[in-house]
């Protein structure tokens, strides 16, 4: 049995941990409790698949650790507005599970009637399953707070409870 080196294992353990932190979950056991995505359970796998179709297609405008562009809240010269945090700072826990949805699927003017928005629709660049993914992914990391806060909007949204 070789022995191992303190070094190499601070090195591991922090390799282990900046990956957890890069996953947004580090495993089904730090999943929280009763997640989901228009009443059905969100799955770990359904969490990396999510954290991975984030990575590719929404972190250049949305950030990496979901924490939108700088200025947010403030118009570009455009008149448009820059991409929301998703993280706990924004304001995507304030729309239901449906709104969520049409608003990736479709664009933020399916929810919101003339609102121009740089976002585009992922309708013909993503599947129904690769945006409940993403959602779910970004839901995972929300305090319980605010994800009590957005899954009480869902029943108000005409779902079933």
């Amino acid at each position: 049995m070789s022995a191992v080196s303190p070094g190499s294992l601070v090195t591991g353990l922090m390799a282990g941990v900046g990956m957890a932190l890069l996953s947004g979950v580090a495993d089904a056991g730090s999943m929280p409790e009763n997640l989901t995505f228009l009443e059905k359970p969100v799955t770990s796998e359904q969490i990396a698949l999510g954290n991975d179709v984030y990575a590719e297609f929404c972190a250049s405008c949305h950030g990496t650790n979901l924490e939108g562009q700088e200025n947010w809240r403030r118009r570009l010269d455009t008149g448009r507005m820059p991409a929301p945090p998703h993280d706990a700072s924004g304001h995507t826990w304030r729309h239901s599970d449906r709104e969520l949805f049409a608003m990736t699927r479709f664009g933020v003017g399916a929810v919101v009637p003339g609102y121009e928005s740089d976002m585009p629709a992922f309708e013909d660049v993503l599947s129904d399953e690769e945006i409940i993914a993403v959602l779910g992914y970004i839901k995972s990391v929300w305090p319980d707070e605010e994800r009590a806060f957005q899954h009480n909007l869902n029943p108000k949204d005409g779902m079933a409870k």
